[in-house]
Protein backbone atom coordinates (compact mmCIF):
# COMPACT_ATOMS: atom_id res chain seq x y z
CA UNK A 1 0.00 0.00 0.00
CA UNK A 2 1.19 3.32 -1.20
CA UNK A 3 1.56 6.63 1.22
CA UNK A 4 -1.87 7.99 -0.49
CA UNK A 5 -4.06 4.84 0.21
CA UNK A 6 -2.24 4.64 3.56
CA UNK A 7 -3.93 8.22 3.71
CA UNK A 8 -6.82 7.29 2.53
CA UNK A 9 -6.74 9.65 -0.55
CA UNK A 10 -6.38 8.63 -4.14
CA UNK A 11 -4.94 12.34 -5.44
CA UNK A 12 -1.65 12.89 -6.08
CA UNK A 13 1.24 13.30 -3.34
CA UNK A 14 1.52 16.74 -1.53
CA UNK A 15 4.80 17.79 -1.97
CA UNK A 16 5.96 21.64 -1.69
CA UNK A 17 8.05 24.00 -4.00
CA UNK A 18 8.65 22.52 -7.60
CA UNK A 19 6.45 23.21 -10.99
CA UNK A 20 3.62 20.61 -11.07
CA UNK A 21 3.67 17.53 -13.96
CA UNK A 22 0.95 15.46 -16.36
CA UNK A 23 1.35 12.77 -14.20
CA UNK A 24 0.16 14.83 -11.33
CA UNK A 25 3.97 14.69 -9.82
CA UNK A 26 6.19 18.08 -9.16
CA UNK A 27 9.62 18.76 -10.37
CA UNK A 28 11.51 20.30 -7.64
CA UNK A 29 13.16 24.21 -8.38
CA UNK A 30 16.35 23.92 -9.19
CA UNK A 31 19.12 24.52 -5.42
CA UNK A 32 21.23 27.63 -6.03
CA UNK A 33 24.31 26.69 -4.15
CA UNK A 34 24.81 28.49 -1.21
CA UNK A 35 28.47 30.01 -2.12
CA UNK A 36 26.61 31.49 -5.60
CA UNK A 37 24.52 33.26 -3.41
CA UNK A 38 27.20 34.80 -1.57
CA UNK A 39 29.14 35.49 -4.28
CA UNK A 40 26.18 37.74 -6.02
CA UNK A 41 25.28 39.53 -2.96
CA UNK A 42 29.22 40.49 -2.71
CA UNK A 43 29.69 41.79 -6.25
CA UNK A 44 26.62 43.91 -5.43
CA UNK A 45 27.91 45.64 -2.15
CA UNK A 46 31.09 45.95 -3.83
CA UNK A 47 29.67 47.64 -7.22
CA UNK A 48 27.53 49.86 -4.28
CA UNK A 49 30.97 50.32 -2.43
CA UNK A 50 32.67 51.47 -5.32
CA UNK A 51 30.39 53.82 -6.63
CA UNK A 52 30.41 55.99 -3.20
CA UNK A 53 34.07 55.58 -3.20
CA UNK A 54 34.11 57.15 -7.07
CA UNK A 55 31.07 59.58 -5.76
CA UNK A 56 33.47 60.60 -2.89
CA UNK A 57 36.53 61.36 -4.80
CA UNK A 58 34.73 63.92 -7.30
CA UNK A 59 33.46 65.59 -4.33
CA UNK A 60 36.16 65.97 -2.57
CA UNK A 61 37.56 69.09 -4.29
CA UNK A 62 40.85 69.32 -6.31
CA UNK A 63 44.09 68.04 -5.84
CA UNK A 64 47.15 70.09 -4.78
CA UNK A 65 48.86 69.90 -8.11
CA UNK A 66 45.47 70.86 -10.02
CA UNK A 67 45.87 73.75 -7.19
CA UNK A 68 49.20 74.86 -7.89
CA UNK A 69 48.30 74.63 -11.72
CA UNK A 70 45.44 77.01 -11.65
CA UNK A 71 47.81 79.18 -9.50
CA UNK A 72 50.18 79.18 -11.98
CA UNK A 73 47.92 80.44 -14.94
CA UNK A 74 46.59 83.39 -12.65
CA UNK A 75 49.79 84.35 -12.17
CA UNK A 76 51.09 84.50 -15.43
CA UNK A 77 47.69 85.89 -16.84
CA UNK A 78 48.33 88.98 -14.14
CA UNK A 79 51.92 89.22 -15.61
CA UNK A 80 50.10 90.03 -18.56
CA UNK A 81 47.32 92.40 -17.89
CA UNK A 82 48.70 94.54 -14.76
CA UNK A 83 51.73 96.24 -17.21
CA UNK A 84 49.14 96.55 -19.38
CA UNK A 85 46.75 98.36 -17.54
CA UNK A 86 49.04 100.36 -15.61
CA UNK A 87 50.20 101.86 -18.85
CA UNK A 88 46.69 102.69 -19.93
CA UNK A 89 45.95 104.10 -16.94
CA UNK A 90 49.41 106.46 -16.76
CA UNK A 91 48.81 107.63 -20.40
CA UNK A 92 45.63 108.55 -19.69
CA UNK A 93 47.02 110.59 -16.54
CA UNK A 94 49.13 112.52 -19.39
CA UNK A 95 46.53 113.34 -21.74
CA UNK A 96 44.45 114.58 -18.81
CA UNK A 97 47.68 116.73 -17.69
CA UNK A 98 48.76 117.94 -21.25
CA UNK A 99 44.62 119.15 -21.45
CA UNK A 100 44.57 120.96 -18.35
CA UNK A 101 47.79 123.10 -19.40
CA UNK A 102 46.10 123.40 -22.99
CA UNK A 103 43.19 125.08 -21.16
CA UNK A 104 45.61 127.02 -18.78
CA UNK A 105 47.47 128.08 -21.61
CA UNK A 106 44.64 129.46 -23.67
CA UNK A 107 43.26 131.18 -20.24
CA UNK A 108 46.64 132.70 -19.60
CA UNK A 109 46.74 133.85 -23.46
CA UNK A 110 42.83 135.39 -22.36
CA UNK A 111 44.72 137.74 -19.36
CA UNK A 112 47.75 138.82 -21.96
CA UNK A 113 45.67 139.98 -24.46
CA UNK A 114 43.19 141.88 -22.02
CA UNK A 115 46.26 143.02 -20.18
CA UNK A 116 48.22 145.24 -23.03
CA UNK A 117 49.93 142.44 -24.34
CA UNK A 118 51.80 141.46 -21.46
CA UNK A 119 52.15 138.84 -18.93
CA UNK A 120 53.32 141.74 -16.15
CA UNK A 121 50.72 142.40 -13.50
CA UNK A 122 50.97 146.36 -12.84
CA UNK A 123 54.10 146.25 -14.48
CA UNK A 124 55.88 144.17 -12.63
CA UNK A 125 56.92 140.34 -12.82
CA UNK A 126 53.86 139.11 -10.47
CA UNK A 127 52.77 135.53 -10.69
CA UNK A 128 51.12 135.35 -7.38
CA UNK A 129 48.28 138.40 -9.15
CA UNK A 130 48.51 136.57 -12.43
CA UNK A 131 47.69 133.45 -10.81
CA UNK A 132 44.91 135.04 -8.30
CA UNK A 133 43.17 136.26 -12.04
CA UNK A 134 43.22 132.36 -13.98
CA UNK A 135 41.49 130.89 -10.67
CA UNK A 136 38.78 133.33 -10.83
CA UNK A 137 38.70 133.09 -14.40
CA UNK A 138 39.03 129.14 -14.49
CA UNK A 139 37.81 127.66 -11.27
CA UNK A 140 38.33 124.36 -12.23
CA UNK A 141 42.09 124.73 -11.91
CA UNK A 142 44.09 125.28 -9.17
CA UNK A 143 46.63 128.39 -10.05
CA UNK A 144 49.79 129.09 -8.16
CA UNK A 145 52.95 130.90 -8.51
CA UNK A 146 55.96 128.63 -9.04
CA UNK A 147 58.98 129.80 -6.99
CA UNK A 148 62.43 128.42 -5.80
CA UNK A 149 61.05 126.72 -3.04
CA UNK A 150 61.61 123.09 -2.35
CA UNK A 151 58.15 122.03 -1.70
CA UNK A 152 54.58 121.59 -3.22
CA UNK A 153 52.87 124.37 -1.07
CA UNK A 154 55.91 126.78 -2.27
CA UNK A 155 54.51 127.04 -6.36
CA UNK A 156 55.20 123.04 -7.16
CA UNK A 157 52.39 120.93 -8.98
CA UNK A 158 51.90 118.32 -7.01
CA UNK A 159 48.73 117.15 -8.99
CA UNK A 160 46.67 116.73 -11.91
CA UNK A 161 45.04 119.66 -11.46
CA UNK A 162 47.77 121.78 -9.94
CA UNK A 163 48.96 124.21 -12.42
CA UNK A 164 52.61 126.00 -11.59
CA UNK A 165 53.14 130.01 -12.74
CA UNK A 166 56.00 131.73 -13.59
CA UNK A 167 56.42 135.00 -15.61
CA UNK A 168 59.55 136.35 -17.55
CA UNK A 169 60.95 139.65 -15.89
CA UNK A 170 59.95 141.29 -19.49
CA UNK A 171 56.41 139.93 -19.03
CA UNK A 172 57.17 138.83 -22.44
CA UNK A 173 56.97 134.92 -21.77
CA UNK A 174 54.85 132.80 -19.18
CA UNK A 175 55.61 129.48 -17.78
CA UNK A 176 52.97 126.64 -16.79
CA UNK A 177 53.71 123.56 -15.08
CA UNK A 178 51.62 120.56 -14.22
CA UNK A 179 52.63 117.40 -12.62
CA UNK A 180 51.00 113.56 -13.75
CA UNK A 181 50.57 110.80 -11.38
CA UNK A 182 53.14 108.04 -13.15
CA UNK A 183 55.99 110.51 -12.47
CA UNK A 184 55.68 113.16 -15.30
CA UNK A 185 56.24 116.75 -15.22
CA UNK A 186 54.86 118.63 -18.34
CA UNK A 187 55.23 122.46 -19.11
CA UNK A 188 53.39 124.79 -21.43
CA UNK A 189 55.62 128.00 -22.39
CA UNK A 190 54.63 130.63 -24.48
CA UNK A 191 56.82 133.72 -25.45
CA UNK A 192 55.26 136.51 -27.34
CA UNK A 193 58.70 137.17 -28.72
CA UNK A 194 62.48 135.59 -28.59
CA UNK A 195 63.55 136.27 -25.20
CA UNK A 196 66.47 138.91 -24.79
CA UNK A 197 69.73 137.38 -23.23
CA UNK A 198 69.11 139.76 -20.04
CA UNK A 199 65.47 137.75 -20.17
CA UNK A 200 66.87 134.07 -20.78
CA UNK A 201 69.27 134.62 -17.98
CA UNK A 202 67.47 135.07 -15.27
CA UNK A 203 64.60 132.36 -13.56
CA UNK A 204 62.07 131.05 -15.01
CA UNK A 205 64.72 130.72 -18.19
CA UNK A 206 68.04 130.30 -16.39
CA UNK A 207 68.64 126.57 -16.26
CA UNK A 208 71.50 124.69 -18.08
CA UNK A 209 69.91 121.62 -18.46
CA UNK A 210 69.69 121.72 -22.40
CA UNK A 211 66.13 120.69 -24.08
CA UNK A 212 66.07 119.30 -27.38
CA UNK A 213 63.24 118.07 -29.78
CA UNK A 214 64.76 115.05 -29.10
CA UNK A 215 64.45 112.65 -26.44
CA UNK A 216 67.60 112.75 -24.09
CA UNK A 217 68.61 112.01 -21.08
CA UNK A 218 68.24 114.83 -18.57
CA UNK A 219 70.86 115.22 -15.60
CA UNK A 220 70.08 116.74 -12.18
CA UNK A 221 69.80 120.19 -12.72
CA UNK A 222 67.82 122.91 -13.82
CA UNK A 223 65.88 122.75 -16.72
CA UNK A 224 66.78 125.69 -19.41
CA UNK A 225 63.08 126.40 -20.97
CA UNK A 226 62.96 127.67 -24.95
CA UNK A 227 63.27 131.39 -25.28
CA UNK A 228 61.90 131.39 -28.99
CA UNK A 229 59.01 133.22 -30.01
CA UNK A 230 55.53 131.15 -29.98
CA UNK A 231 54.58 128.22 -28.07
CA UNK A 232 56.88 125.19 -26.80
CA UNK A 233 55.53 122.05 -24.77
CA UNK A 234 57.96 120.56 -22.55
CA UNK A 235 57.73 116.96 -21.27
CA UNK A 236 59.84 115.56 -18.44
CA UNK A 237 59.74 111.58 -17.77
CA UNK A 238 60.69 109.59 -15.36
CA UNK A 239 60.94 112.54 -12.63
CA UNK A 240 58.70 111.04 -9.35
CA UNK A 241 60.77 114.19 -7.78
CA UNK A 242 57.08 116.26 -7.42
CA UNK A 243 58.73 119.40 -6.10
CA UNK A 244 60.95 119.58 -9.01
CA UNK A 245 57.53 120.61 -11.24
CA UNK A 246 57.60 123.77 -10.35
CA UNK A 247 57.38 126.78 -13.37
CA UNK A 248 59.52 128.94 -11.69
CA UNK A 249 62.56 126.41 -11.24
CA UNK A 250 61.88 123.90 -13.40
CA UNK A 251 64.51 121.11 -12.96
CA UNK A 252 65.02 117.25 -12.70
CA UNK A 253 66.99 115.16 -10.50
CA UNK A 254 68.33 112.61 -13.10
CA UNK A 255 68.30 109.48 -12.70
CA UNK A 256 66.86 107.92 -15.54
CA UNK A 257 64.62 111.19 -16.36
CA UNK A 258 64.51 112.14 -20.15
CA UNK A 259 63.46 115.63 -21.36
CA UNK A 260 62.26 116.67 -24.95
CA UNK A 261 60.22 119.86 -26.42
CA UNK A 262 58.20 120.08 -29.28
CA UNK A 263 56.68 123.60 -30.70
CA UNK A 264 53.51 121.14 -32.34
CA UNK A 265 52.03 120.04 -29.49
CA UNK A 266 52.86 117.78 -27.03
CA UNK A 267 55.50 114.87 -27.24
CA UNK A 268 53.26 111.63 -27.53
Amino acid sequence: MTDNESCGGSGPSLQHGGRPTPSGGRIPDPEIPRSGRVQRSRSLLEGIAWWRSDTTDFDGGFSLVELVVVLLVVAVLLAIAIPTFLGTQNGAFDRSVQSNLNTALTDAKVQFDGNSQTYLIGGVQDPTSLASALNSQQPALTFKAGSAGTAVTQGSSGSLSDISVAVSVDGNGVVLAAYSVPGNCFYAVDNAQTLSGSTSSVAPYSGTTTVSTTATMAPAGTIGLPVIAGQSYVEVKGDTNKTDCNAYSPKTSGSQTTIRYLTSGFPN
